[in-house]
């Protein structure tokens, strides 16, 4: 073999390095370490050893000497879910770029598995913290409070937590809500049923109670049915507590209630759907009584995807800036992480309705 890395039969140790590189185990470490004062030449002169050789830092001693792991704790509602797999890339892809790694974990939208995430993820030692919380606005989020208090930024990202004062990455829900169902609006549309809001075990029966509902519920839940809200009062349409689902999320709880709204008596002539899964199972109810898009009702749906536009007809969608999302929480979390003390700073960064053909006019005769 020809190479220095490949004579050794075990892994290259620091001092190794040292004397590929011709300077001391000190140097080494600072360098590999990213601590201290080393010149470019030096840092490159080991850097180049440490290649050659195979060299991989080992990340406990070096976290011992540091107090930095080079690791992130990422804590998703759900990474199967098409938009959190999407800002995990913008994550994962910000991070690898500034050395750091990443341990991620999924909630499945349950706050007692938050709980236990952030707990495993700070026996790590993880360096920082990205978190799609699932706490609603009444839940108790000392797990992420105490986090915080230990001096481990918290980087808050699609879910706001009014209660914790730290930096965040969301888009304006309300807004991209209340433009969609607007748009239904000024086609005609004065039954749109909304699918789905917030999970709820005593589902609102008048507009009062559903703004109870509303105090309690995920923040991002919560605000888009306020755009939907918005909308109707902008519009003098009086809200109607039977066109809101208040279903736990999955397709087949979507499913049933769809079908349920479009069996009233005055059943929607559009739909607005809130999540991938929403509209999926929107869409299966609608199949199953022969309902056809644009023809005999309407859809808007959040998170656009690529099935989207190859749907008969391509479903009107709203776009969220996925990976960026991801990626300017990673870099916000990376800077606090390298000193940044500023005030805490809320990012919100815009949606796009993109325009297709699923929403149109009122349909004069429905489908049978």
């Amino acid at each position: 073999m020809s190479s220095d890395h490949q004579h050794h039969a075990a892994a290259p140790t620091i001092t190794e390095v040292a004397a590929a590189a011709g300077v001391g185990r000190a140097t080494v470490a600072r360098t590999l370490g990213n601590y201290g004062s080393v010149s470019d030449a030096t840092r490159a002169k080991v850097m180049r050893a440490a290649e050659r050789l195979g060299y991989q830092p080992n990340t406990l001693a070096r976290s011992m000497t540091t107090g930095i792991t080079k690791t992130l704790g990422i804590v998703l509602a759900d990474v199967a879910n098409p938009f959190f797999s999407g800002v995990l890339k913008g994550i994962s892809d910000t991070a690898k770029l500034a050395g750091y790694d990443a341990i991620i974990l999924s909630t499945d939208e349950k706050l007692e598995l938050e709980r236990d995430a952030i707990g495993v993820l700070l026996a790590k030692q993880v360096d920082g913290l990205v978190v799609a919380s699932a706490a609603g606005r009444g839940d108790d989020v000392s797990h992420l409070a105490n986090a915080m208090e230990r001096g481990i930024p918290v980087v808050l990202i699609d879910r706001l937590v009014d209660s914790l004062d730290t930096d965040s990455v969301v888009i304006d829900n309300r807004e991209a809500a209340r433009s969609a169902v607007g748009s239904l609006i000024r086609n005609g549309h004065r039954r749109i049923a909304f699918a789905w809001g917030p999970v709820t075990l005593s589902p609102a029966t008048d507009l009062e109670q559903m703004h109870r509902i509303l105090d309690e519920a995920l923040w991002s839940d919560g605000e888009r049915l306020r755009g939907y809200l918005d909308a109707l009062d902008e519009a003098g349409i009086p809200f109607d507590t039977a066109l809101v689902t208040h279903v736990l999320k999955n397709e087949g709880q979507a499913t049933r209630a769809v079908s349920g709204m479009l069996a009233l008596a005055d059943p929607p002539t559009a739909i607005f759907t809130t999540e991938t899964e929403a509209t999926v199972g929107a869409l299966h109810a609608l199949r199953a009584r022969n309902l056809r898009l644009l023809k005999d009702i309407s859809l808007i749906g959040f998170d656009d995807s690529p099935w989207a536009a190859v749907m008969e007809p391509p479903l009107t969608m709203i776009q969220q800036p996925m990976r960026e999302l991801g990626t300017v929480a990673a870099r916000q979390l990376i800077a606090r992480i390298d000193g940044d003390t500023s005030a805490p700073s809320k990012h919100v960064l815009p949606s796009t309705l993109i325009a297709r053909s699923s929403d149109g006019p009122v349909p004069g005769i429905r489908g049978k």
